[in-house]
């Protein structure tokens, strides 16, 4: 058969429209933190084309991201688990000033749902290593996101935790 991801009751087919699963998926949605909002946008309209029926949002900076993770009356919170794709360099609350806001403003509880992975355009390889150390990012990859760095992030991240 010719399927997206496979891992005992969750099935996703390649050559339908709609994703096909006995339990509900584990992974509810995907917070884009990034400043090019037209990267944003499409980055929105490919993840939500791939049907894997999860929320989809973005956010310009690392402030409007803690400002959805910290539950106050003026935001909602996003679905959990996430999978967050941060970009490292943002104006307001860049990818490492945000980071040490998490660990700092997210509960313990909150950042237990939530898998952060760096997307950039960085060619420095110390950006890597110095994410690589953090111990709330899960993945470094670089830009642009394709089908094929969604699935594979979808299947390192959620399908392979044990339930």
């Amino acid at each position: 058969m010719n399927y997206l991801f496979s891992k005992e009751n969750y099935y996703f087919r390649k050559s339908q429209t709609t994703v096909l699963f006995m339990n509900s998926l584990i992974l509810n949605s995907i917070l884009l933190v990034d400043d090019e909002e037209i990267s944003n946008l499409f980055n929105k309209i490919f993840i939500g084309k791939l049907n894997l029926n999860i929320d989809v949002d973005f956010v310009l900076n690392g402030q409007e991201a803690l400002d959805l993770l910290v539950p106050s009356e003026d935001y909602s919170t996003v679905l959990m688990p996430c999978l967050l794709l941060l970009d490292i360099k943002m104006p307001v609350m860049d990818g490492w000033q945000f980071l040490k806001a998490y660990e700092e403003q997210v509960s313990p509880e909150i950042r237990d749902k939530i898998t952060i992975v760096m997307l950039t355009t960085s060619e420095n390889e110390r950006d890597e290593i110095k994410a690589m150390k953090n111990p709330n990012v899960r993945d470094f990859i670089k830009k642009p996101l394709s089908e094929e760095t969604i699935r594979k992030l979808v299947q390192k991240h959620y399908l392979n935790k044990k339930s």
